[in-house]
């Protein structure tokens, strides 16, 4: 049983769906790291530009980069390393990478 999780692995990001995206060419992936009491934990990372998504249930710590996540009721917070974040299943979001950010979820 592997005890230790590799948050540094590399992570294949591929083009967002241009549907969704709002501002440049950002590319998004993930790899999931381990299975605890029937969620996954991973991790995520999303290149610099804006693009829009709707969320599952997650929390989710920063872990490099920065960047905005907008809600749809008004609400947006500034992501940088250390922050955490809960999405709620069906949140919609306008995401604004700054600086390539990885993120470790749980869903």
């Amino acid at each position: 049983m592997n005890r230790v999780l590799d948050v540094a692995a590399a992570v294949p990001t591929t083009p967002l769906d241009p549907s969704t995206v709002l501002q440049g060419a950002p590319e998004a992936g993930s790899r999931a790291l381990a299975a605890v009491a029937g969620a996954e934990v991973g991790v995520w990372e999303m290149t610099p530009g804006t693009a829009t998504d709707v969320e599952l249930d997650e929390v989710f710590v920063v872990v490099s980069g920065s960047a905005t996540v907008s809600f749809q009721d008004g609400e947006s917070v500034d992501l940088k390393p250390g922050t955490v974040v809960r999405l709620r299943a069906g949140d919609q979001t306008t995401w604004t990478v700054h600086e390539t950010l990885r993120k470790i979820y749980v869903a």
